[in-house]
């Protein structure tokens, strides 16, 4: 779930992006799971969807690469665009936040201006990384 106000719009990077409203400062977090309005799906849960969910989520919910639960936002951070130079992204080990477990928590890597669209590296995170973002 975003933890910062945002709205989606026209990306330069790939179709739709996510832009910040306000300015966030580095390290702050932008997203956490949150049970109850995130989704995960187990492996065995995702193989009895029918395949038009499947699609869906094959597109939108990322590929968890320690488990195999493909998780899906419960609101626009599905629109997150890839970098290879991300602003967000895990928090630097000496930085995790306490409160959030930080295996689900995604960060501001650097200071960010309002207006500023969020990115992150699926390669980091989404074990479908390669079929999202092409050779």
């Amino acid at each position: 779930m975003l933890l910062v106000p945002t709205r989606v719009g026209p990306s330069k990077i790939h179709g739709t992006g996510l832009f910040l409203l306000e300015p966030v400062p580095c390290g702050r977090p932008v997203w956490c799971f949150q049970s109850g309005f995130d989704q995960a799906f187990a492996p065995a849960e995702f193989a009895t969807l029918p395949p038009l969910a499947r699609e869906f989520l094959s597109h939108y919910a990322y590929l968890q690469m320690h488990d195999g639960h493909r998780v899906l936002n419960g609101d626009h951070a599905r629109f997150m665009n890839h970098s290879e130079s991300p602003n967000t992204g895990a928090p630097p080990p000496d930085h995790a936040p306490t409160s959030i477990p930080e295996t689900f928590v995604t960060v501001a890597l650097v200071d960010l201006p309002a207006g500023v669209e969020l990115t992150c590296d699926y390669r980091t995170f989404d074990g479908d990384f390669a079929q999202k973002i092409g050779p």
